[in-house]
């Protein structure tokens, strides 16, 4: 399984970004898609999660400002952040379960500024 994220960037205190997670290889074997984010000095904390049948999960921080989605069609996962904050500014990996192992993407930058 080989997973491409992008569209981090600069935005502004309650401005919005859609991030993008595209999957290829094995994707059949995925079992469970995710966002994971790493700010500087700090461990990598879970955003939100999205089960093959689309149930999700979200971390305190982000809910009711964060949707994941994903489109089977074009095996891709998808994050809409609103109402992003500095706290927010941290390197965001896509992440894929399958019964053996995690995969994870190369990362996408995101900054919130105040």
């Amino acid at each position: 399984v080989q997973l491409q994220a992008s569209g981090g960037g600069l935005v502004q205190a309650g401005g919005s970004l859609r991030l993008s997670c595209a999957a290829s290889g094995m994707i059949f074997s995925i079992r469970i898609m995710g966002w994971y984010r790493q700010a500087p000095g700090k461990q990598r904390e879970l955003v939100a999660t999205i089960t093959r049948d689309g149930s999700t999960n979200y971390a305190d921080s982000v809910k009711g400002r964060f949707t994941i989605s994903r489109d089977n069609a074009k095996n891709t996962m998808y994050l809409q952040m609103s109402s992003l904050k500095p706290e927010d500014t941290a390197v965001y990996y896509c992440n894929a379960v399958t019964s053996w192992r995690d995969y994870w993407g190369q990362g996408t930058q995101v900054t919130v500024s105040s």
